[in-house]
């Protein structure tokens, strides 16, 4: 395949027009893009670009704002393009040879002195099923490290969790995205579409042209909940009380669906007891809401003839997200609206690759094709892909956040990072970075100086999404082919190609001897064969032919799945699904005296995880310069705030400094802040760090704050 030059390059106005097709490197849906780089103008020595979608089963060939300014952070004057060291408490310039020698010896030190698990691994959502699975393997079989986690654990661990408890096996999506518009009746619990994934909105608009019933359930009014028929605007952190009222009321109006009940489930008797000592008035009391509201969304959902349930972090990113999802999948069950058009259940992801990177290695408990490392089978199996004797491998760590404690405890002393920023995307920031700041050794490799870079001992520049190959699981279980367009910048090199040299100089090169992405694919079909996410049957070729196919792929034949979950059987050993009482817990932390009001975190349109790359775009960049803090007037007025000014938000973890926003679309006791900032503006200073006990997600959604004017200090 012909490189094409860099987009930076300039061009004459006599030079041709160059195109590339690729896809969006940010959200989970995947949009394919077309660049088209048109001569300088006269004017301008400087190209312009052409952006616009090409047709696909996701998107349907829309791009939002992110998508159609995605090629700028490429170009930006902060791209790194050389290795570099620190050197006198400054990072220098330095050959890649010094560079990776630095690691390397720094982990042969460090273990040999503190032993295997001296040594943490930390990856990321956005990186390649590829890469996720080179990294897994390079932590267990080159370091003999059990310490590897990915910030994919603040994305998806506790729907993935649920989904496995509840079904047997955890994918995203257990329905098509084209089967939004056949529902009769959805709800978006905790979900924004229209800002975090705007390019799926026309399938919940078609939705409502066939009829469909849309509750939306969030503490603000978004633009998604601007489509609803019914938002109820609860108060954060009680969505599992919220799903006990509504089970309640399909309980109580006989909408359950009991021929489904007893032929593919099992618990319902102990999830009915449970049930009969709900008070609905009490879950209105504990919501927020009115009594009237959750029964006219349970009635809508129950007797529609068709239902999706969509969760997202509004409902995840609690220290009950895993069993307040498992509250949603009992109303699923108890429906029976699972496995047929039109019905189901979608955790919608929200990083790139937020579904394959959790598949094939890169958390702590988990072996590739969703094998479980503490399994003696599954490390049979693997253990024999990668040619190693199963004892070899090591057992299972701790979560992403954990792993910043014992970095902070001492236990880590060294730390390579990998497409992730964990200063700013964990919660409580400040521990994080002084646990950062004092140890042993911290190499990154990204493609910018990030807060996590910059504190680092050694940064490796890598490629980005033209210049790299690589496959992607959307959303919806569509694996899909990105391959590089461009010739790589500088330096610069692909992730898996730092981790086959860093292994080669651990001494461990023959299990390492990949020459292409596509060798690591076929590897990971392999060492997925059999597994809960099997993708065998999936090829480079088969996905140019085919354009995306979904797992699980067992067969290499011409069969496509049809992408449809659950049709006849679950996944559990007796093909049953397992409902579940949830009690109706109150947030970790509640408003007191010293911290009267609760903050909730998310996204802007604009921005991408903590917008190294989207900070690096102009055109995104002015959209939203500083980070905000919505209140509504009434609350502003109670602590003398003013429209606009610069405030600090404190809570027992630390404070931050933003701009109010005044809204009377968020509910008085609570504010909103953006995630995607770092420094003095990183909302994740104030963040609980308390963690959901199943799945080790952190409580990000409900941590109490005071607010108080800059001004007035």
């Amino acid at each position: 395949m012909r490189a094409m030059p860099l987009l930076s390059s300039k061009l004459s106005s006599e030079q041709e027009s160059l195109q590339v097709d690729t896809q969006c490197p940010f959200c989970s849906v995947q949009c394919k893009i077309r660049i088209t780089q048109q001569p300088a103008s006269s004017q301008s020595l400087r190209p312009a670009y052409a952006v616009e979608g090409i047709p696909n089963a996701a998107s349907e060939g829309r791009l939002c704002v992110k998508g159609m300014n995605a090629h700028q952070h490429l170009t930006s004057a902060e791209r790194l393009l050389h290795p570099m060291v620190k050197k006198d408490g400054k990072l220098v310039p330095a050959t890649w040879k010094e560079a990776l020698r630095k690691i390397r010896d720094n982990f042969i030190t460090v273990q040999q002195q503190y032993g295997p698990d001296a040594v943490g691994l930390y990856g990321g959502g956005s990186l390649t099923n590829e890469s996720a699975y080179l990294l897994g393997k390079f932590a267990r079989v080159a370091l003999g490290t059990k310490y590897i986690d990915y910030n994919g654990r603040f994305c998806m661990s506790a729907a993935a969790s649920a989904g496995n408890k509840t079904f047997g096996v955890d994918r995203g999506l257990t329905c098509r995205l084209s089967d939004i518009p056949l529902a009769r009746c959805i709800i978006l619990a905790g979900t924004n579409i229209a800002e975090c994934q705007p390019t799926l909105m026309p399938y919940f608009t078609r939705a409502k042209e066939n009829g469909a019933t849309i509750i939306v359930i969030d503490p603000r009014e978004t633009a998604t909940a601007a489509l609803a028929d019914i938002h109820l605007q609860i108060r954060p952190g009680t969505d599992a009380a919220l799903s006990n009222g509504l089970l309640k009321v399909l309980l109580d109006e006989k909408l359950m669906d009991p021929n489904f009940i007893a032929k593919r489930t099992k618990g319902f008797a102990e999830l009915e007891e449970h049930l009969s000592s709900i008070q609905l008035d009490e879950i209105a009391e504990m919501t927020g809401l009115a009594k009237e509201a959750i029964q006219k969304a349970a009635v809508a959902y129950g007797k529609a003839d068709t239902g999706i349930i969509f969760t997202a972090r509004g409902v995840e990113q609690q220290t009950d997200g895993h069993v307040a999802v498992r509250n949603f999948l009992n109303m699923v069950l108890a429906t029976g609206k699972i496995g047929k058009p039109g019905c189901g259940y979608g955790a919608v992801t929200g990083q790139g690759n937020g579904q394959g990177g959790r598949e094939h290695g890169q958390k702590s408990d988990q072996l590739p094709g969703y094998r479980s490392i503490d399994n003696e089978q599954d490390r049979a199996y693997v253990a024999g892909v990668w040619g190693i004797d199963p004892a070899e491998l090591p057992g299972k760590g701790v979560s992403a956040y954990e792993m910043m404690e014992l970095v902070h405890q001492g236990t880590i002393r060294s730390l390579f990072v990998m497409g992730s920023n964990p200063v700013v995307s964990n919660p409580n920031a400040d521990l994080v970075e002084e646990g950062l700041a004092k140890v042993d050794f911290l190499a990154v490799a990204d493609m910018f100086l990030s807060e996590t870079a910059r504190m680092a001992d050694v940064v490796l520049p890598v490629t980005a999404y033209l210049e790299n190959d690589g496959t992607l699981t959307n959303l919806e279980g569509r694996v899909l082919l990105r391959e590089s367009k461009l010739t790589p910048p500088g330096e610069t090199r692909h992730d898996w190609e730092i981790l086959c040299e860093l292994a080669a100089g651990l001494g461990k090169s023959s299990y390492f001897a990949f020459r292409s992405a596509e060798d690591i694919f076929n590897e990971l079909r392999e060492a997925s064969r059999g597994g809960l996410a099997d993708y065998y049957g999936i090829t480079y070729e088969r996905l140019r032919k085919e354009g995306g196919v979904y797992w699980p792929c067992p067969s290499t034949d011409s069969s496509v799945s049809n992408g449809m979950m659950f049709e006849r059987t679950f996944a559990h050993a007796d093909g049953r699904a397992v409902f579940f009482p949830v009690p109706s817990g109150q947030p970790q932390e509640t408003p007191d005296d010293d911290y009267p009001l609760t903050m909730t975190n998310g996204r802007v349109l604009s921005h991408y995880l903590t917008g190294v790359q989207t900070r690096r775009s102009p055109s995104l960049a002015a959209r939203s310069v500083d980070n905000f803090i919505e209140l509504h007037p009434l609350t502003a007025k109670k602590y003398k705030i003013e429209d606009g000014e610069w405030v600090e938000v404190r809570s027992r973890r630390g404070s931050f400094h933003a701009k109010s926003r005044y809204t009377d679309k968020i509910r008085e006791d609570s504010l909103f802040v953006p995630m995607h900032w770092g420094g003095a503006q990183n909302v994740n200073k104030a963040t609980s760090p308390e963690l959901d006990p199943n799945c080790k997600m952190p409580g990000f959604k409900t941590s109490t704050v005071a607010i108080i004017p800059l001004r007035l200090q």
